[in-house]
């Protein structure tokens, strides 16, 4: 690391204009965005990058999002080297050039200053449809991403300034519920040219020198933080493995493989996976990123700031091409933020904790969730939306405390909110009967794990399109320090559809048509717990009951408590020392 002389006070001032800068292009996000998946839920990211491209600062947004811009701009600024020029507007999605998964599209503004490339303002958002045979771009039956959706490979939508209107409608075009898509790129357009004047007026005001060596400061920060961090921890390798369960593709199960080793202050994380399938849960190379990197900032729990110099005593190996965390086209893979994702989280978050088990936490629940679409007479145009209220899961629980409620999921570690309900039934043609905690869906522990959602939705008018995806359906979310569950069939995910009375329950990922009159009932999991739940204490067990948290069934199963009376919530000491002592 260079030794600068970097006055602290300024160091400050760019530090603090560069996390302004970041909120407010999330801010502009929010205020401006046309569909709820922005504006209500929050599913998009921001970050600034420098000229070389580095990342600089990675918003504290979506973690599906951040980890794959690191390749993705990389693998932008190389498309396009020798002819970026002031004025530029790039936009891209397409995982064969680093992105995530093609429903999230990303922007890409050059910031020059003094007709020099200094910095790039980036912003990346999850549109509610990306064209495809299905409406919001999610496919279960798709054997290969051209069943999926629209790639668009690195393209500028403005050349030298002047906005490329061609591409643009042929883009739109392509797409359902226009205004929607077309809002949505706009807020990200505006975003960007946010974050642009912000870094120009930061250069005016101090130099560009100045700023680039307090950033690069910045940079050797967080790089110092994650060296100690791994130096901390015995040299060594470690595996760790997490199951992926089938979700009704037939497929079986797979195991997911992450392998750390540890040597100094520097680490080496490899992924092994299985042959990538024919079903929409493979992860390209760039996605797994953001996989990794989760994995890694869960065991980490450092200190801000947050840009690429985390990462730099960090390799990756992904496995060989044409496996499920390193697919190669033409591998279906809209799903792949959250399965496999989740899972390959899991597994780099358990090799680290074998390296240092007073670090252990459990895993919070995987996505479940659906998403809608059918026509709104109120406006005489079709709708569609990606549901992010329907996968609100539970968070895991530490050593520490219980694990927060409806915070999840584990893709999107908090950073996903709802919305208000009453803003999704004025948006679309829907009423929504129920969304609350459900009972004993959070892992027993002697720290409970947080509680999933349920989300219950009807169509107004018109028949409705419902289309299922993720996993979680079978297999909890993983406990950690001895944590154990007997209650399971709560703790998992999965959809319930009402129809003349009788309910049908469903656990793979299919498409539905839901008739007025109907509903749909989404169930999601609940966080893991930790350590031995029948070392819970019997007073908490009691207020979870109260609470609605825990059913008296769970209280006795899950944590060995004998209630005897549901109004009054009597403990039977003597019995519960008994089941206890079992």
């Amino acid at each position: 690391m260079t030794k600068r002389n970097v006055d602290p006070i300024t160091l400050s001032v760019v530090r603090g204009v560069l996390e302004t800068t970041q909120r407010e292009m999330t801010l502009t996000l929010e205020q401006t965005a046309r569909s709820s998946v922005f504006n209500l839920a929050h599913d998009y990211s921001t970050a600034l990058f420098n000229h070389t491209p580095e990342m600089i600062l990675q918003g504290q947004d979506i973690p599906i999002h951040l980890g794959s811009l690191i390749p993705a701009m990389k693998s932008v600024a190389k498309f396009f080297e020798g002819e970026i020029h002031e004025g530029d507007l790039i936009l891209h999605n397409d995982p064969a050039y680093g992105g995530s998964h093609i429903i999230d599209t990303c922007m890409y503004y050059p910031v020059f200053y003094e007709g020099e490339l200094v910095f790039w303002t980036v912003c990346k958002g999850h549109l509610t449809d990306i064209g495809g045979p299905v409406p919001a771009g999610y496919n279960p039956n798709a054997t290969e991403i051209f069943a999926e959706g629209l790639r668009i490979p690195p393209v500028k939508l403005w050349d030298k300034g002047k906005p490329r209107h061609d591409v643009m409608n042929l883009l739109l075009t392509n797409m359902r519920a226009r205004r929607d898509q077309e809002g949505d790129f706009n807020a990200l357009i505006g975003a960007c040219q946010v974050g642009a004047r912000n870094l120009i007026n930061l250069m005016k005001k101090y130099g560009k020198d100045v700023v680039q060596d307090c950033i690069a400061e910045l940079l050797d920060m967080a790089e110092a933080h994650m060296r100690k961090l791994i130096a901390g921890v015995p040299d060594g390798t470690y595996t760790g493995t997490a199951i992926l369960e089938d979700a009704g593709h037939g497929f079986g199960d797979f195991d997911i493989t992450a392998t750390v080793t540890i040597k100094g202050d520097a680490c080496h994380i490899e992924i092994a996976s299985p042959p990538q399938v024919p079903y929409f849960i493979n992860s390209y190379e760039g996605n797994s990123h953001s996989g990794v990197y989760l994995g890694l900032m869960m065991f980490a729990q450092l200190p801000p700031p947050y840009n690429e110099g985390l990462y730099r005593c960090v390799t990756t190996d992904m496995g060989p091409k044409g496996t499920l965390c390193n697919a190669k086209s033409p591998a279906p893979h809209m799903n792949c933020t959250t399965t496999p994702m989740e899972t390959l989280t899991d597994a780099v978050r358990l090799a680290f904790e074998q390296a240092a088990p007073a670090k252990v936490s459990a895993s919070w629940g995987h996505a479940n969730g659906c998403n809608i679409a059918g026509w709104d007479k109120r406006h005489d145009e079709e709708y569609v939306t990606m549901v992010l209220a329907s996968i609100i899961s539970g968070a895991g629980a530490t050593a520490a405390q219980d694990g927060w409620h409806a915070c999840g999921p584990e893709c999107c570690f908090g950073a996903l909110t709802s919305g208000d309900i009453e803003m999704l039934e004025h948006s679309y043609p829907i009423i929504i009967h129920r969304y609350g905690l459900m009972e004993d869906s959070g892992g027993a522990g002697k720290n409970r794990g947080g509680s999933g959602t349920c989300w219950e939705v009807e169509p107004m008018d018109t028949p409705m399109t419902l289309v299922t995806f993720g996993e979680g359906r079978r297999i909890p979310a993983m406990g950690a320090a001895g944590a154990k569950s007997a209650l399971i069939q709560p703790k998992v995910g999965r959809l319930e559809v009402t129809r003349n009375g009788q309910t049908r329950i469903i656990t793979e990922n299919v498409i539905e048509t839901i008739q007025p009159g109907e509903r749909a009932a989404n169930k999601n999991p609940g966080g893991g717990g930790y350590g031995n739940p029948f070392e819970r204490d019997i007073q908490k067990v009691v207020e979870d009951v109260r609470n609605g948290l825990v059913s008296l069934e769970g209280a006795r199963l899950d944590y060995g408590v004998v209630i005897t009376d549901r109004d009054s919530l009597s403990v039977d000491h003597a019995a519960t020392a008994k089941l206890r002592a079992a």
